[in-house]
């Protein structure tokens, strides 16, 4: 094993780590855990195959197997891009429907205040 695959090794074994205090200490949602184990564990299938980048490099028709991590790299960071956009565009939408239905609640517990001092008046 060369020094760049124990230092893959030890980056994959330190994301994971990482990763699982996260989620012990409830700061990372288990969902999100997930994709970064995910990426550790691709990691050290990486640093135990060498060979596996060489055939990917190959079969994509890249001339330099790191270029081929950069790619696979570039394609991993747009997915986990376009994912959290998602995620932030549907917690937008979810928080103004909520804003909504509070300044509803407030208006209803405002008027509903205006008749009982009407009343007791």
């Amino acid at each position: 094993m060369t020094g760049a695959h124990l230092l893959t090794l030890i980056a994959a074994v330190a994301t994971a780590l990482f990763v699982l205090e996260l989620v012990r200490r409830r700061q990372i949602r288990d969902k999100y855990a997930v994709q970064f184990l995910v990426l550790a564990a691709g990691m050290v299938v990486l640093a135990f195959a060498p060979g596996l980048l060489e055939w990917i490099a190959t079969t994509l028709s890249i001339i330099e197997p790191v270029n081929a991590l950069f790619f696979l790299a570039i394609l991993v960071l747009l997915a986990s891009i376009v994912h959290l956009s998602w995620e932030i565009s549907r917690l937008e939408s979810e928080t103004r429907t909520l804003s909504e239905e509070v300044a509803l609640l407030r208006l209803e517990v405002e008027v509903h205040h205006e008749h009982e001092s009407r009343d007791t008046e």
